[in-house]
């Protein structure tokens, strides 16, 4: 399957995210669709690299530009922070190019009259224009301050997550050039069993090879049952398939995106926003005199 690069922008990974869904059973997280967009699509670690000017990566942009007509298109449901999910109309409908592009026109017809005329080139405009669409600003500028950090403040820093994340005795060897283990700790599966994990802590911009993952598994051999790879960038598809090689120990992968939902979902350096939304049907009684 290949996606139309004739199509908008906006819409070109529409058809294959509704394929991608119904594969995976109907829902997915964001990083099970993404990574089933690459397999199914091929989308090389070239293309994958490419990024706009503001730093976030083009396919990132288009895939989440895909998502939100794709809701506004009541075919998929995101109102899940956690899971992407085809509605009823998602599974059943399936859309042709040609209609794509009118759904396409419809919703982008009703964004402009709400928003205005946009101002500028109209090539490629959308990919710039509504960042915060594609990360919360939170999200771009707590990784930012993730990669300022020292690298002994990081590792830290990824100490402080495994604790909170339910680990025991987690301590980081800082650096001893063992190997690449920048620390250790015990998870506790059930009151009987515990594993020792070891962790490496990277702060990148641009991906983790998968040569990468292969030294490290080198110098986990013999000392853990679990290994933990956390990086502020992102893995190349040959790292995520090297990690999770048949008949090696597996390597868990977190990447910017799945550390920001971990600082996220754990409410480290992160304070909570109320935000409110008029409910105008609450109203209405009160209108008649």
């Amino acid at each position: 399957m290949k996606r139309n690069e004739n199509l908008p922008m906006h819409v070109q990974f529409f058809i294959p995210i509704l394929e991608a869904l119904r594969e995976l059973g109907g829902s997915a997280t964001p990083s099970e669709l993404k990574d089933k967009l690459i397999e199914m699509l091929d989308i090389s670690d070239e293309e994958l690299e490419e990024k706009l000017k503001t730093g976030i990566y083009r396919i990132d942009n288009q895939i989440t530009w895909s998502k939100i007509y794709l809701v506004r298109a009541e075919l998929i449901d995101t109102s899940d922070p956690v899971v992407i999910s085809l509605t009823q109309e998602g599974w059943t409908k399936k859309p042709a190019e040609g209609e794509v592009v009118s759904i396409f026109k419809e919703i982008h017809g009703n964004l402009v009259r709400k928003k205005g005329k946009p101002k500028g080139p109209k090539k490629d405009a959308g990919e710039d224009a509504v960042v915060e669409e594609i990360k919360q600003p939170h999200a771009q500028e707590l990784l930012e301050v993730l990669r300022s950090l020292p690298p002994e403040g990081f590792e830290r820093l990824c100490q402080r997550l495994l604790r909170a994340s339910g680990f025991q005795k987690v301590i980081v060897r800082g650096r001893s050039g063992d190997g690449g283990i920048d620390g250790e700790g015990i998870l506790e599966i059930n009151p009987l069993v515990s594993v020792k994990v070891i962790f490496q802590a990277k702060r990148y911009q641009d991906s983790v090879s998968s040569s990468q993952i292969r030294d490290f598994r080198g110098a986990m051999l013999g000392r853990a049952e679990k290994a933990i790879f956390i990086t502020t960038g992102r893995f190349t598809s040959s790292a995520k398939a090297e990690a999770a090689r048949e008949g090696a120990v597996p390597i868990e992968l977190i990447d910017g995106d799945k550390l920001v939902r971990l600082f996220e979902q754990r409410m480290l350096g992160l304070k909570q926003k109320v935000v409110y939304e008029v409910d105008l049907a609450f109203f209405e009684e009160f209108q008649s005199r």
